[in-house]
């Protein structure tokens, strides 16, 4: 009954999430969990690994953080 949750620093479209998403839907499906989608944590698709500023990059690092640990 546990939630998947997909961590993850890079943007979403630099990370290993576009590539793992399907194989963990799929193990979730197969092994009957109630939930059977992850939720993805994390930088919203981008361009650029980082965002190039101290202060955005921390304010987003702890978002993810935040978001990580939230119901």
């Amino acid at each position: 009954n546990a939630d998947m949750v997909w961590v993850q620093e890079e943007p979403k479209n630099m990370g290993a999430w576009a590539f793992i998403e399907p194989f963990i839907e799929e193990t979730l499906i197969e092994i009957g969990a109630k939930n059977t989608r992850a939720r993805y944590v994390g930088r919203k698709a981008a361009a650029s690994t980082a965002t190039g500023i101290a202060a955005k990059h921390k304010k987003e690092q702890q978002a993810i953080i935040d978001d990580a640990f939230a119901k």
